[in-house]
This record gives C-alpha cells, sequence and structure tokens, in this order.
C-alpha cells in the first residue's frame, strides 16, 4: 500500500457515471488508501445503463444538461483547493477536453480513465455505425483529442490498453492498466453450492450486446444437451430481439429470462446458482476485457466460464474454478459445464482473487498512475 508516502490531493472531475461499479471501485480504492478525495461531479447519466440504446431524445437530454453544467463544473473547479492530480472518470472523454485548459492555467495534470473506447464499441464491437461513416470519423475525431489532452490513459487490463494505443497511435507508456475488480462487500464469498440430483444451474447477467456472446449462450442452451440444464438470464440490450426470438414460443421452459434483477440482488442469483458465464464473444474487445460479472462470481466463490483471451490469461493463474472456452464455441460451452459439474463446482482460493478488491485497484491506481503524474515521474 501507498501509506508511507505523503497523502495525495486527487480531484475527481466530470459527469462520471457513479451507476457503474468501475467509477465506485476506483473512488473507493483511492479513499481506502488514504487519498484525500475532492468530488466536483455533474450527474447526467441516471437511467441510462446501455448509453448505445438510449434514443436521441434521451441523448439531447443528456447532451443539453451536461452542456448547462459545464459552467458550474468548470468554476467549482477553478475554486477547488490545492491538489495534486485530477483524475476524469468514465465516460470521460469530452469532459477531459473540457477541462484540459483549465487544468494546465492550474498547472496540474490530469489521468483519463477512458475505461471503454467509443469508437471501438460502437463501431467495431457492437457495430453501430459503419467504419468511415460520420459517426465513426466524429468518434475516432474525439477520442484521438481526448487521448491527447490527457496525461495518462486508464483501461482495465494490459491487453485492453495496448489495443487502444493501437487504434488512437498513442506513444508507448500513455496508457495505463487498472482492472475493473469487484464490490467486494456487495459479493461477499459464498458458502459452495449444495450437491443436488437437479439439472446444472448455469446464471448469464450483464447487458445483451454482442460482446457477451447472448448467440453462443443460447445456442448452447437450446441444443438437446443444453435442455438437461437450468439456465437463468438476466439483462436487456442490443440483442434483446434475437433472445425474444428464441424464447418465443414457450418451448424452452427450461430457460427463464429476467429483463432486470436490483444490483443489490445480484449476489442471491449467483447464490442461487451452481456456475457463473463470463463472456462469449469473438471481437478484439472481448479478448481484451475481463467485465465485472467474472471477478463478481469468483469472488463470491462460484465456478465462472468464459471465453479465453489475452486478457484473462493477464489477470487470473489456471484455476479449476475458472474454465476457459474457444469464443463463440457452444458445444465447448457445454463441454465446460459438464466438466466443473464433475469436479463439483471448485472455488476460486481468496488469495488467488486479491486483484479484484477495490484497496487493491485503489493501490496500483496511485502507484501506477495518479502519484507518478504528481511527482513528474510516470512512463515516457
Amino acid at each position: 500500500m501507498t501509506g508511507a508516502e505523503p497523502r495525495l490531493r486527487i480531484v475527481l472531475w466530470g459527469t462520471y457515471d457513479l451507476d457503474k461499479p468501475r467509477t465506485r471501485i476506483l473512488r473507493d480504492g483511492l479513499r481506502a488508501n488514504g487519498a484525500e478525495l475532492t468530488e466536483i461531479h455533474g450527474d447526467v447519466w441516471a437511467g441510462h445503463a446501455d448509453k448505445s440504446q438510449a434514443g436521441r431524445a434521451a441523448l439531447l437530454a443528456v447532451g443539453l444538461r451536461t452542456l448547462l453544467l459545464y459552467p458550474v463544473l468548470i468554476a467549482r473547479y477553478l475554486a477547488a483547493p490545492r491538489h495534486d492530480v485530477v483524475l476524469v472518470p468514465y465516460p470521460g472523454q469530452v469532459d477531459v477536453l473540457v477541462l484540459w485548459p483549465f487544468v494546465r492555467l492550474r498547472r496540474r495534470r490530469v489521468a483519463l480513465d477512458m475505461f471503454l473506447s467509443l469508437t471501438d464499441t460502437v463501431v467495431h464491437d457492437r457495430r453501430l455505425a459503419r467504419p468511415g461513416s460520420m459517426v465513426a470519423r466524429a468518434l475516432q475525431a474525439l477520442e484521438w483529442l481526448a487521448c491527447r489532452a490527457a496525461d495518462r490513459v486508464v483501461m482495465d487490463t494490459r491487453a485492453h490498453a495496448a489495443y487502444v494505443a493501437e487504434l488512437f497511435r498513442l506513444p508507448p507508456g500513455r496508457v495505463a492498466a487498472v482492472p475493473v475488480g469487484a464490490e467486494t462487500d456487495a459479493f461477499p464469498r459464498l458458502p459452495p453450492p449444495l450437491p443436488h440430483d437437479g439439472p446444472v444451474r448455469i446464471l448469464f447477467y450483464g447487458q445483451l450486446i454482442p460482446l457477451h456472446g447472448v448467440g453462443t449462450i443460447l445456442e448452447a442452451a437450446l441444443s438437446p444437451r443444453g435442455r438437461t440444464h437450468r439456465w437463468h438470464l438476466v439483462g436487456t440490450g442490443q440483442m434483446r430481439g434475437a433472445l425474444e426470438a428464441a424464447l418465443a414460443g414457450g418451448g424452452a421452459p427450461h430457460v427463464v429470462w429476467d429483463e432486470w434483477v436490483p444490483y443489490a440482488e445480484l449476489v442471491r442469483a449467483i447464490e442461487a446458482a451452481d456456475l457463473c458465464l463470463g463472456i462469449f464473444g469473438s471481437s478484439r474487445k472481448a479478448a481484451s476485457v475481463v467485465p465485472n460479472k467474472v471477478y463478481q462470481a469468483l469472488n463470491a466463490g462460484r465456478s465462472v466460464i468464459t471465453r479465453a483471451s489475452p486478457a484473462i490469461a493477464e489477470t487470473f493463474a489456471p484455476s479449476p474454478a475458472l474454465a476457459l472456452v474457444p469464443p463463440e464455441d457452444a458445444e465447448a460451452l457445454l463441454d465446460a459445464i459438464e466438466a466443473l459439474a464433475d469436479a463439483g463446482f471448485p472455488q476460486m482460493p481468496d488469495a488467488a482473487l486479491a486483484i479484484a478488491r477495490p484497496e487493491q485497484i485503489g493501490d496500483r491506481l496511485l502507484r501506477e498512475v495518479l502519484r507518478p503524474l504528481a511527482t513528474g515521474q510516470e512512463a515516457a
């Protein structure tokens, strides 16, 4: 930890989304490591969990609220007490451009927790805009500028950092990696699943987006082998129509779909499952991230199946509790379910999950990003 070093004074600035566990974990992890935080925040994202699915009217309303808030946030920053460094949390690509001249005016430096690239998400992963289209070019330009306004850009894995550096032609060392982790108080260690004679109980939760590989999950669930298990799917989003079509007609009573479960109750859904699912998409982004749900389920003591990738390999050592399968491979997913059942649904040891704890994540953010920025000793 960083307790022996001088207490760092950090301003968190922008329209960051506190509904995202990522933002709360970074904030709480910094506090757990003794950082002195000043929050200058304008909430514009409440009610928009999946921003890509917000309609034009909703996005216009968010834009107008943001424009009205920026003068207030700027004035509050200029009046803020002396500080060492500024952190602009997710989603901060526009925020960091607005703040940049005022950070320079106060002779401070700024880190952007990009967390995910809008260009990659909208154009390459979700394919909501064509490469080369006006939307794609506008997002590319915005993020190219944002990455240069920030003195350091933060992603969630080294694989994702390398991808973003490549995407926006950034020099080595400009993009750091700090894991997503989990709010461990919300997902405490549960007892192992009790042995039972019924079907394997499988839980998937998350936004229904291509990265998650919902099509692969449905292919597995609706196959003859998959019908011998019980599947609980939680979420909605871009792939909702495909899920509705697959379940239409009532021919899949072994699949239960809930559009929404309150965040605080997800741990109960995990407790009722024998194992949990991660992601199975084949995109470059899917290969570059380890989502919250993987950390949450492992921390809660459930076995997890997710796609093999550079990101998962850099994050966790091989473990019987973590089954890795090729992307978009329903048969491999079914094989992994049977293998975990045969092994008794093992739990990952607590020591292997230290990386998921907010205090460890805050320590890494301080050591590798914020303190070097404040002292001028960051990587070139």
